[in-house]
C-alpha cells in the first residue's frame, strides 16, 4: 500500500470505529461542515443528522474492509473506493460498496462527500 492509500485508509478506519462514531468531538472533526452522504437506505444525510445519528446509536457494529484505493484528485481532494462487510449485533450481516471524497481544509483531510450501495 503506497504511503496516499495508507493515509486514507487509517482515516476511513478510524470513521468506522464504534469508539470514534459515538464521539461527537471526534466526528466532528472528521466530517466537513458542508457533509453530505447518500446512505445505502436511500436517504440523504447531512453533516447535522449524521452527527446526531451516529452518536445515539447503540447497536454493535463491526467492519471489515477490503477492496481499498485511494486516488488523488487534486492537490486538495482525494477519492477513496472500498468494499465494506457490516455486522450489526452478531447476526445482520451487509456488504456495500463505498466511496468518499475527502478535503483537506486548513492543513487537515476532512470527509467531504460519501456513498454507500448494498451488493451481493
Amino acid at each position: 500500500m503506497n504511503e496516499l492509500t495508507q493515509q486514507f485508509y487509517n482515516l476511513e478506519t478510524t470513521l468506522l470505529k464504534p469508539k470514534v462514531r459515538s464521539f461527537r468531538e471526534e466526528l466532528d472533526k472528521l466530517l466537513a461542515d458542508d457533509f453530505m452522504e447518500f446512505g445505502s437506505s436511500g436517504s440523504v444525510y447531512r453533516k447535522p443528522n449524521t452527527l446526531a445519528n451516529l452518536t445515539t446509536n447503540t447497536d454493535k457494529v463491526v467492519y471489515e474492509v477490503s477492496d481499498f484505493e485511494a486516488k488523488e484528485l487534486s492537490e486538495n481532494f482525494v477519492l477513496t473506493t472500498f468494499k465494506t462487510k457490516r455486522t450489526i449485533n452478531d447476526i445482520d450481516v451487509v456488504v456495500s460498496l463505498r466511496s468518499s471524497i475527502w478535503k483537506k481544509t486548513d492543513g487537515n483531510w476532512q470527509m467531504f462527500f460519501h456513498q454507500g450501495t448494498v451488493t451481493k
